[in-house]
């Protein structure tokens, strides 16, 4: 069985999967930002499985990299990195937001965070290989605007989620190559259109999906024996 980090776990894709792993004997390490609602999580898990919760705003960096020095520590046997954590395109006619770092908020969390987050973890899955990589992307993409990538101009927050994705598709890709021979695989997905999750809801837009029904791409990604 593995040992699993899932970010954004207090809700959504990232819970159902948290529960689906750690009832399946996995061991869940489950990520949240607030922690109040991370603790009742973990609560959950452990009538289930066994879990432990980490704490950290992936907006910011720093509590980013601190993240990960903390899982390398608390489980060296870490084995499958889940990258779910993400901001959606926000409330309609919303503004531009900006992190911690002053990054662009879709950018940062998206696509810097889960990038330092597997660089952070990466020695420790290739010490426990065969090991996984599974960064939850989208089919809603655009390319980055190197003149811009921080979206200063006409900025949109549809447009910033869907580069941000692409960015993160890219990265899985460039990862995935150069992981090639050291028994960690790198994958990116697409878990479900629209699923019926908080992030879709700000947006306005009518779910097509339950969570379950996007699940079994992630989870037979983010599984071994």
């Amino acid at each position: 069985m593995s040992t699993v980090l899932i970010t954004g776990a207090t809700s959504g894709l990232g819970r159902y999967v948290a529960f689906e792993l750690v009832r399946s004997g996995h061991v869940v390490l489950a990520h949240g930002r607030d922690r109040d609602r991370t603790e009742r999580l973990v609560e959950e898990l452990r009538a289930e499985g066994e879990a432990a919760g980490f704490v950290a705003d992936l907006a910011s960096l720093t509590q980013v990299r601190e993240l990960g020095a903390q899982v390398a520590e608390a489980h060296p046997e870490l084995d499958v990195l889940v990258n779910n954590a993400g901001v959606g395109s926000g409330d309609p006619g919303s503004g531009r937001e900006v992190s911690a770092d002053g990054h662009e908020l879709r950018l940062a969390v998206n696509y810097l965070a889960p990038v330092v987050l597997t660089r952070a973890l990466l020695p420790v899955l290739r010490r426990n290989a065969p090991a996984r990589i599974v960064n939850v992307g989208s089919a809603g993409q655009e390319p980055l605007d190197f003149a811009d990538p921080e979206l200063t101009r006409g900025y949109s927050g549809v447009a910033a989620y869907c580069r941000s994705k692409f960015a993160l598709a890219a990265h899985t890709f460039a990862l995935a190559e150069e992981s090639a021979g050291t028994g960690v695989a790198v994958n990116v997905l697409h878990p479900a259109t629209y699923m019926d999750t908080s992030m879709v809801r700000a947006a306005g837009i009518e779910p097509w999906n339950t969570v379950a029904d996007g699940a079994p791409g992630v989870l037979a990604l983010a599984t071994r024996d």
